[in-house]
């Protein structure tokens, strides 16, 4: 089944036969009799039978079907749709991830492929074209608008506007990506000017934390339209009066459900949306996808069909996706069945009309899926050696990196540092661990070296080449000999996850699809993830999930202070700043 087929390919003939079987001249497919319609449309509760042809709704009424489903006692809603989600979060290769979601009622998704472009470039969005064709989930993207994401770290490409153009045009290539190099668009950085006026006329997706006034008004005069990094009610109002739309984010991360839920009014929800941004794979198979996360926000208060819009409808108008989003005549007949409205329950899937999903279970071979071959991973790492992750000491306070549960926004704080001799080191009585950044798209290079606070290890240290956004990799432990450790072997294995002690011992989850992905079944990776996360709770981590904190460490666009290959980055000056104090 193509789960792509748009309205616009129709030749005369199917048009006609469906325009017949709108008028009940021609018998349809399938009939959903006594179901209670979510009419996203009219923000009410219908009792219909629902009847559709070639994939598509052709209306409600008194229809005859070659098949007929009784839903009496269950509601019908259209297709959950992500309008903000990186597929590399999941873990999962394309064909993973859709088995992972659509049981759950997600059937379309807008992506960001920011992450692997970073590591591999055109090659690697090509690879997520291709591995998205033809599945029953309609996998969209805008392309990454920051490769690097910035001039503060090293990628494994570069892309510029003429790149983005070799990739054009392209049905599933909506617009352009998250704009994260807020400054560069203030500033009017010709590079990023190119990009902007390459897009005129497509959509171009914002990513702005905290601005606001006239640095907000400059970035919007530049034709941007929407944001997913709002974390306050205020920042959001501000952004939403001033035109943007507001992607209100609940990811396995960042979770903005609550401060922004009073957002949503009868006035503002058509320019509101719920999406992920990031899900861990966790996640996904223990609490589901979009559905978690409108059922996260009835809990929360929002009125049940509101809730079912901002999850389907509005996605669909802003992405200009227009046989998506509701259950009306001429729409694609993407919907999922519920025996009740709160919580929504996906008990059947279908996708253009047909079941691919019953009771949590495929009814569709995923093997008959698009797998093609992936790029080898970038693992360049040519120096492992202690003295790299000396500290000399110097007078001042240290410059410390402070994790906050629930958020990827870090503290910069200041602290006295533990010296031994002249250096200085971890100090797990504090919840001062080292963290470094190792370079794997180059060659000989030495690592940047940095503290952390908030990982809370008592023992070993842990290492992820899953580190945003340019994913070198990234480690952080008690001791120098720990951190090699782990490095090693994340190495060893091309790419992933390792948590582990010299003394042992030593666990890894392999990502060899630029060290991002696993090409194995979810329910394999997740069970690899809780070993890895298993161990790190037995030495001491309070986090939920460590690996995606630490994930979120390298990430030079998010304040307030952040690590990279390069140094130690202040966002809010987007520059480099010594590890200690009075170096300034």
């Amino acid at each position: 089944m193509k789960g792509c087929e748009r309205s616009a390919r129709l030749n005369s003939e199917r048009l006609v036969q469906r325009i017949e079987a709108a008028q009940g001249k021609r018998r349809a497919d399938l009939c959903l009799r006594r179901g209670r319609l979510v009419n996203v449309l009219s923000g009410t509760i219908e009792q219909v039978d629902l009847a559709i042809y070639d994939g598509v709704v052709v209306g409600w009424g008194d229809y005859d079907a070659e098949q007929v489903i009784d839903a009496s006692g269950c509601y019908l809603c259209p297709g959950f749709i992500d309008g903000h989600l990186h597929l590399e979060s999941s873990m999962l290769n394309p064909s993973q991830f859709c088995a992972a979601v659509l049981p759950w009622g997600t059937t379309a998704v807008v992506a960001d492929p920011h992450e692997i472009a970073n590591v591999l470039g055109l090659e690697g969005i090509r690879y997520f074209l291709e591995a998205t064709r033809d599945l029953p989930l309609e996998v969209y993207f805008n392309l990454p608008s920051c490769v690097p994401a910035s001039p503060l770290e090293t990628s494994g490409a570069s892309l510029r506007a003429a790149d983005l153009f070799s990739l054009l045009p392209h049905e599933r290539l909506l617009g352009l990506a998250e704009m994260m190099n807020f400054p560069g668009v203030i500033q009017a950085v010709p590079e990023v000017m190119d990009k902007l006026v390459l897009f005129q006329g497509f959509i171009r997706d914002g990513h702005a934390p905290s601005l606001s006034g006239l640095q907000l008004n400059a970035y919007l005069t530049a034709g941007i339209a929407s944001d997913h990094e709002c974390t306050t009610l205020a920042e959001a109002r501000e952004k939403l009066t001033k035109g943007m739309h507001i992607m209100i984010r609940e990811g396995s991360q960042s979770k903005d459900l609550a401060a922004l839920l009073p957002l949503v009014d009868r006035h503002t929800w058509p320019r509101c949306m719920l999406v992920s941004d990031d899900r861990h794979p966790d996640d996904l198979l223990r609490e589901g996808h979009m559905n978690a996360i409108v059922n996260q926000a009835m809990t929360r208060g929002m009125e049940p069909v509101l809730a079912l819009t901002l999850g389907t409808f509005t996605a669909a108008r802003y992405f200009r996706l227009d046989h998506l989003g509701a259950l009306a005549p001429g729409f694609q007949a993407d919907f999922t069945m519920s025996p009740g409205l709160k919580p929504w329950e996906p008990c059947r899937v279908f996708k253009a009309g047909r079941e691919v999903a019953r009771e949590g279970r495929l009814l569709v071979d995923s093997q008959a899926w698009p797998h093609p071959s992936f790029p080898p991973s970038p693992m360049r790492i040519t120096r492992l050696a202690l003295e790299d992750l000396a500290v000399p000491a110097q007078p001042g306070r240290l410059r410390v990196i402070g994790i906050q549960e629930g958020t990827i926004l870090t503290a910069s704080r200041l602290v006295p540092p533990t010296i031994d001799g002249t250096r200085v080191v971890a100090d797990s009585s504090r919840d001062l661990l080292k963290l470094a950044v190792y370079n794997r798209h180059l060659p000989d290079r030495r690592p940047a070296v940095g503290f952390v606070q908030g990982l809370g290890l008592r023992k070993g240290a842990v290492a992820t080449t899953v580190a945003h956004d340019s994913h070198n990799l990234i480690a952080a432990g008690g001791s120098d000999q720990d951190i090699l450790q782990v490095v090693d072997a994340v190495r060893n294995v091309g790419g992933g996850m390792a948590i582990g002690a010299a003394d042992g011992p030593l666990e890894t989850l392999p990502l060899p699809i630029a060290g991002l992905m696993s090409d194995q079944p979810l329910e394999l990776v997740v069970e690899r993830l809780e070993t890895l996360k298993t161990l790190a709770a037995a030495w001491g981590s309070t986090l939920a999930n460590p690996f995606m904190a630490l994930s979120f460490l390298a990430l030079p666009v998010i304040p307030e202070l952040k690590l990279t290959d390069l140094g130690l980055v202040d966002v809010s000056s987007f520059s480099f700043v010594s590890l200690f104090e009075q170096g300034q």
